[in-house]
């Protein structure tokens, strides 16, 4: 489906100025937490680099400074070891490189060593979660997750080589991981002992259910999803999908307030009703609506598709869930929302929820150019400052994402 490109006239001049400030890799700073590291997405060179390479392709901007950028996100040893994941290191470069070769072309021999390396580390996250497995230790966010885990490094090797031993390795790891088995409490197989940082919280004294896409089971749903798509999943992928989607389902929500269907961030043993999140990408109903869509998809279940999209029309129109969204960045703000809702738009079947998401996404795209020109993000980085927000304006101008720079948000 075609979806219209935003009425503001200036909105492709909203998206140049923010490029423009973003043409040297020197104003990335530096920091002690490695999140502004050269190989990291989430605020190094290699995120911004997806900017520069969308724009190339496109032909909005410049071939030279997406090399340039890509540059930069190669330039010193590359880290392979324990905390490499899709957003850091090794695999957040091959993601890079892969995106590069096959659109610009070239990096061919560089791309094929990190390959290697990404899939050695791969091996051995596995061989460790397949170990707890066998031993019935307790399951940790890291293990798993998007952000940091296996789920991760599975969007790599679902789109660098979709038949390859490892992808269906790291899918079946995700089969065997949701099998049905009797828990303590009714708790499912994913249930996670820590709080939402990853490690024991007082506050979750019983540890919690994750339903976001980025530390949670809406990442999951999605990568097996995408899997049944392709055409390219292992043995017992479809039920694994039913039985996350059964969960999901579970803890569903509805009342007159959202006036559609939402999802928790997370659920507790607490009895107390959950309340609604703000409607972000990681986790809110950008991301988990967009991962039921994709779920529903690859089900063949069309009431599922239908019921995400329309919790995705109501996220995008009602001024109520707006109002909590004052950021304008891709995990936490307005752009995750924006971009989720374009793929949600992309893939509907629905004439009606279809006409409502192409209505909105311009209208979107317009209230944000205007934020950005009111308040430039002082962070040039992807997730959650300047790189990111342009992407999402520029795929809201352009009407394409002719990369698929926003695979490793797990919308496509």
């Amino acid at each position: 489906m075609t979806i219209p490109v935003a009425t503001c006239t200036d909105l492709g001049d909203s998206v140049a100025a923010i490029a423009d400030r973003l043409t040297d890799p020197a104003v990335i700073g530096a920091s002690d937490d490695g999140r502004t590291h050269p190989q990291s997405l989430a605020g190094g060179a290699a995120g911004i680099a997806l900017l520069h390479l969308e724009r190339a392709v496109s032909g909005y901007g410049d071939e030279a400074l997406a090399h340039r950028w890509i540059r930069a996100a190669a330039a010193g040893p590359v880290s392979t070891g324990p905390a490499a994941n899709l957003f850091a290191g090794a695999p957040a470069l091959a993601l890079l490189l892969h995106n590069t070769a096959t659109t610009l072309g070239g990096y061919q021999r560089a791309a094929a060593v990190l390959e290697e390396q990404t899939t050695i580390l791969t091996r051995h996250r596995l061989s460790a979660a397949l170990t707890r497995l066998d031993t019935d230790a307790p399951l940790t966010m890291r293990e798993f997750d998007l952000i940091h885990g296996l789920t991760g490094l599975g969007v790599y090797h679902l789109r660098r080589h979709p038949d390859a031993p490892i992808t269906r390795d790291i899918l079946s790891y995700l089969v065997r991981l949701t099998a049905e088995r009797e828990e303590p409490y009714g708790r499912p197989p994913w249930w996670l002992a820590e709080g939402l940082s990853g490690i024991l919280d007082a506050r979750f004294p019983r540890g919690h259910g994750n339903l976001g896409v980025a530390h949670g089971m809406s990442a999951a749903t999605a990568l097996l999803a995408l899997a049944v798509l392709t055409g390219q999943h292992p043995p017992g992928a479809i039920d694994a999908l039913s039985r996350l989607c059964a969960w999901f389902d579970q803890h569903r929500q509805s009342d007159d307030i959202i006036g559609a269907s939402w999802w928790p961030a997370y659920v507790t043993d607490d009895p107390a009703p959950p309340t609604p999140h703000r409607p972000s990408w990681c986790y809110g109903t950008a991301g988990t609506a967009r991962a039921q869509q994709l779920a529903g998809l690859a089900l063949d279940d069309a009431v599922r598709c239908r019921r995400a999209e329309a919790a995705m029309v109501t996220a995008m129109r009602d001024p109520h869930q707006q109002t909590l969204l004052p950021e304008p960045g891709l995990c936490h703000g307005k752009g995750g929302l924006l971009q989720a809702a374009w793929r949600t738009a992309t893939s509907s079947s629905s004439p009606d929820l279809a006409s409502q998401l192409t209505t909105a996404i311009p209208q979107l795209a317009d209230i944000l150019a205007q934020q950005l020109r009111m308040a430039p993000p002082k962070s040039p980085e992807l997730m959650d400052g300047a790189a990111g927000t342009a992407l999402a304006l520029n795929t809201a101008y352009t009407g394409a994402a002719l990369t698929t720079w926003d695979a490793f948000l797990l919308l496509a």
